[in-house]
This record gives C-alpha cells, sequence and structure tokens, in this order.
C-alpha cells in the first residue's frame, strides 16, 4: 500500500470496494462461527461456548461497521478518481458516521506522544493543534483512562483550563473521545466534535472506534494512513530539529517553543513550522 491508499494501480474507490468486500465477507464468518458456538453453548457443560459465541459476535460487528465505513469511502472517492472534486477524506467518513462533520483521530506512543492525527475538516485540525500544543483535552485523557470521554458546556472550561476556552471561537460545544485500544495497548484516541444525542450514545460510537482500531488501523488489509489522510507532522518536526541546532536546545525544548509560539500568536502549528523551516522565523 502507498502512502495515496492505491495497490496494484487501483483507484481509491476500487481499493474501497475491495477492502469492505473482505469485510463482509469476514463477518458472514465470524456470524456463522457465533450460531455454531451459540448451539453448542445451548448443551449441559458447555457453557463456555457462549464466551466465544460473543466474541464470534462482536468481530462481526466490527467488520460490518468497517465495511459501511469503506463503501462511504469509496462513494467519495468515485468522483476523484475519475479526475473531479477534491480529495476525499477518509476521516470525513468516520465523522459522518458519527453523525456530525468534525471528528480526529490521533495516534500516540506508549508514553502518550502524539505520533500522527488524521481529521476530517479545518475545524477538526484546529482542535487537535490545541490538544497537541496544551497537552491537555479530550483525547488524552480517553487514551490516559482508557475509557470514554464525553464533556459539553462550561464543563469543558471547568475540565480543561487552558484548552476549553480556546474551543469556543472554533463553534465546539461538546467533545466525546473513545481510546483506541487493543487487549494490552491503547494506540490513539477518537475524538468526535458536537456530535448530536442521537450519535453519541457510547456503544455507537465504541464501535466505530473498535472498527478503526480492530480493522481499519491494525487489521489484515491495515491502511494507517488512511488514504493518504495521516499526517506525522513531518513540518513540525523538521523545524524542531533546525531550532535544537540553532539554539542548542534539546528537540522537545524546540519543540515546545514551537508550540508556544503557535499559541500566543493564534495560529497553526503547521505555519509556524513552515515560516521556520524556510527560514521567515527564528525562534531563540
Amino acid at each position: 500500500m502507498d502512502p495515496q491508499g492505491r495497490e496494484d494501480g487501483l483507484g481509491l474507490a476500487a481499493v474501497a470496494r475491495n477492502r469492505a468486500a473482505l469485510a463482509r465477507e469476514r463477518a458472514d464468518r465470524a456470524e456463522a462461527a457465533a450460531e455454531r458456538h451459540e448451539l453448542l453453548a445451548a448443551k449441559p457443560g458447555h457453557e463456555f461456548h457462549a464466551h466465544i459465541a460473543r466474541t464470534h459476535r462482536r468481530t462481526a460487528a466490527c467488520q460490518r461497521a468497517s465495511a459501511r465505513l469503506q463503501e462511504s469511502f469509496a462513494l467519495r472517492a468515485t468522483a476523484w478518481d475519475s479526475g473531479h472534486g477534491t480529495r476525499p477524506q477518509f476521516m470525513a467518513v468516520v465523522a459522518e458516521m458519527c453523525g456530525t462533520r468534525s471528528a480526529a483521530i490521533t495516534l500516540l506512543d506508549s508514553g502518550r506522544n502524539q505520533l500522527a492525527v488524521a481529521v476530517s475538516d479545518e475545524r477538526s485540525r484546529a482542535a487537535q493543534d490545541l490538544e497537541y500544543v496544551l497537552g491537555e483535552g479530550p483525547g488524552q485523557d480517553a487514551a490516559a483512562g482508557r475509557r470514554p470521554v464525553q464533556v459539553a458546556g462550561r464543563e469543558i472550561e471547568d475540565r480543561w483550563p487552558g484548552y476549553g476556552p480556546s474551543l469556543a471561537p472554533l463553534g465546539i460545544a461538546s467533545v466525546a473521545a473513545l481510546p483506541l485500544q487493543t487487549q494490552d495497548h491503547c494506540i490513539g484516541a477518537l475524538t468526535v466534535f458536537d456530535p448530536p444525542p442521537s450519535a453519541a450514545r457510547p456503544a455507537h460510537l465504541a464501535e466505530v472506534a473498535e472498527a478503526l482500531t480492530r480493522i481499519v488501523l491494525l487489521g489484515p488489509d491495515a491502511d494507517p494512513e488512511l488514504y493518504g489522510g495521516t499526517d506525522h507532522r513531518d513540518a513540525v518536526h523538521q523545524a524542531a530539529g533546525m531550532v535544537s541546532g540553532r539554539i542548542g536546545c534539546s528537540v522537545t525544548d524546540a519543540l515546545a517553543l514551537i508550540k508556544a509560539r503557535a499559541f500566543t500568536e493564534g495560529v497553526s502549528l503547521d505555519t509556524v513550522a513552515r515560516q521556520i523551516v524556510h527560514g521567515d522565523l527564528k525562534l531563540t
């Protein structure tokens, strides 16, 4: 899989349709296995088969959710493959499934340092930049506690004194975040902005988060680049390296300087990073 999400010369839509078909096939197999184990569980002394059946049902639900994501993305990608419209964002499909237009994924290392981000729109990008700069927010809390976080209204400012007030200019009144976790690790968080009550149910969002983790990011056909929509903040890290070398500080301290400059000037991290890389800005 290349960084743009294409394989074997196929366009984005074809790749997504193939992935959807594979997910549906796996869901069918998991449901068939669940039915077999449910029959076995009805026999005396075979109750453990009920647990196995539940596991297969959960896998099937995950695969079905993944198939819906891929099918929706394929529809968006058809025009792009034909040379029309703008390049689709996979996270826009995720946001749509969550009932909103703004959603983001952050991928984290074991120390909860941000490795990459993928967003659905500029509003979710701005919100994720704030969390990255300030080191606090719903994604951080969901990943740290390995549990869902759902906050609205004034509680946002009370919970996150730096992050919360900065959301108001973005028009964000509520946030929901869920950890992207495997059995042993948490690889990041899914954050949804202004989800409607009908879609903000923990069970629904958990299904989306699990499909993203188990199938989209880590499954047999995993594409952590999300069809080229994942940003590894290369420009920011390049700028941090340049500042570190120029003023003789650690890369961590250089990154902190860049974050502080972006926050105090009210501009994006990428803007400050590009100014540094192009020689238009020198931090001392």
